[in-house]
């Protein structure tokens, strides 16, 4: 059985690593066999040559970044979650202020943006893209934790009533665990569009005051410098990875002694 997992677990790793180099040894080959310009699309090779030629300013705007995605993601998770538990304390509430929040998703980031930089001002751009995030990565949150905290089992609801425990006791100890894994599931959602309405916001600012990939991007692709917006799209890639990784595996910590979905069995 041990032998089996590990086998598993390693072909979970290896796998995916071998499809992914090769698709960039056809990728290498390809450009250089139709020898195509590198303004239209560099190798690999030449990528990997400009992340290490450019690493310090790509490293730092990766990290401006992260900033703002993992505070809009905090943000997103704490409201979201926050708002949830109010929802389901009252139908009144709920019924109140949901549409506004779905009027909230569905509006485009690309549209509210300008608006947001004038209203806090060019001074105060990172909190303008804080809060443009923000709105791309809230209502995932909200959603599913609403979800959750209404999928509870009536029959456990009821026999807490029975047992005369409080609104607050029937939260703590039922509502919330029945809800977590939705709760997980909204937040690995919200992670990754949390880091696209970084880009996004980041794109729209575009004014050389942020300093994050985005601009990065901006800056090389003005410049015609391809491998280096490559580079700075392989950063971004690898941010949205480590992100849902980190997410997957606090999921995981949380859920693996007691939900199904995280349950190990023997086989």
């Amino acid at each position: 059985m041990n032998a089996s997992s590990s086998s598993a677990r390693f072909l979970g790793w290896a796998l995916p690593l071998l499809v992914g180099l090769i698709f960039l040894g056809v990728w290498e080959w390809a450009v250089r066999a139709q020898g195509l310009p590198e303004f239209i699309l560099p190798a690999p090779s030449r990528i990997g040559e400009a992340l290490v030629a450019h690493a310090g300013s790509l490293f730092l705007s990766a990290w401006v970044t992260l900033k703002v995605t993992l505070a809009a993601f905090l943000l997103a998770s704490l409201s979201g979650v926050g708002l949830a538990v109010l929802f389901s304390q009252s139908r009144v509430v709920e019924t109140a202020f949901f549409p506004y929040a779905v009027i909230l998703q569905v509006t485009p980031v690309v549209a509210i943006a300008p608006l947001i930089l004038i209203w806090v001002g060019l001074d105060n751009v990172e909190l303008a893209l804080l809060i443009l995030a923000w709105i791309v990565a809230f209502f995932p949150v909200l959603s599913n934790s609403v979800l959750g905290l209404r999928s509870v089992d009536h029959n456990l609801r009821d026999l807490f009533r029975l047992y005369g425990a409080s609104r607050w006791q029937t939260l703590w100890g039922l509502q919330l665990p029945a809800a977590l894994p939705h709760i997980l599931s909204g937040m690995k959602v919200s992670g990754g569009l949390a880091l696209i309405g970084a880009v996004v916001a980041e794109f729209v600012a575009g004014s050389g005051a942020s300093t994050g990939l985005a601009w990065r991007i901006i800056e090389a692709g003005n410049r015609l410098q391809i491998p280096k917006m490559f580079a700075a799209l392989v950063l971004l890639s690898l941010l949205g990875i480590a992100i849902f990784f980190a997410l997957s595996l606090l999921e995981y910590a949380l859920l693996r002694r007691w939900h199904e979905s995280a349950v190990k069995r023997e086989s």
